[in-house]
């Protein structure tokens, strides 16, 4: 079916950050829900003086190799912690003997 006016054709615009968005971890930005949220919110407009042909369909993305996903999640072991009693500042300025 032809499009006919700017909301439709916004509306059909958001197939392609959803194919992205699909893939992406949970909690990440939803590019799609922006553009359905600004597709309502445009005022009434006339109609395109002409028919715009329908979009093509948004491509597959392909699944992600197996452990890529889980790179970023570094474990450090064998690491001993100490709590510190009082943090030591200094209370002189820095400066002279950096320059000297």
């Amino acid at each position: 079916m032809p499009v006919k006016n700017i909301k439709t054709l916004l509306t059909q615009a958001t197939q392609y950050p959803a194919a992205i968005e699909a893939k992406l971890p949970e909690g990440a930005p939803k590019i799609s829900t922006m553009l359905l949220d600004a597709a309502n919110q445009i005022p009434v407009v006339p109609d395109f003086p002409m028919e715009v042909p329908d979009l093509p369909a948004a491509p597959v993305i392909p699944e992600l190799p197996a452990g890529l996903g889980k790179m970023g999640k570094t474990y450090v072991t064998k690491v001993d912690v100490t709590p510190v009693d009082k943090v030591v500042i200094p209370t002189k300025p820095l400066g002279k003997e950096i320059l000297s």
